[in-house]
């Protein structure tokens, strides 16, 4: 047995507000919920386009910072091999130095060693 047909007590606001289409009484308020529902839709299809394109532009900025990090690690990495080859260099040409002029290497560190006394009091 149905139980809609089963309550002839039913109001027609009843029915309408359990799903059911209104009758010929409420078609005003039919009408208005008609139009609400046809507004939310229009509002949605006008919002739409506009979050994709948020969404798509928080996509290009993740991917541009993302880009940018690994070129900044790259460079950083680089210049560190670089710093880490000029040292070695360094140390090697000083070494080769004090090899080839000892008398004067150590003369040369008593004067800094002097001078950076002097400068420290």
């Amino acid at each position: 047995m149905d139980s809609t047909n089963s309550n002839p007590t039913t109001s027609p606001t009843d029915a309408t507000s359990a799903g059911f289409p209104p009758s010929d009484g409420g078609s005003a308020s039919g009408n208005a919920t008609a139009s609400v529902h046809s507004a939310i839709d229009e509002a949605a299809r006008y919002a739409q386009p506009a979050i994709d394109r948020a969404a798509a532009m928080a996509h290009q900025a993740t991917d541009k910072v993302s880009s940018a990090g690994g070129e900044s690690a790259d460079w950083v990495n680089e210049r560190s091999e670089q710093l880490l080859l000029t040292q070695k260099k360094v140390v090697e040409d000083t070494c080769k130095y004090i090899s080839a002029n000892p008398l004067k290497s150590i003369g040369i560190a008593l004067v800094a060693g002097f001078l950076i006394s002097r400068i420290a009091r």
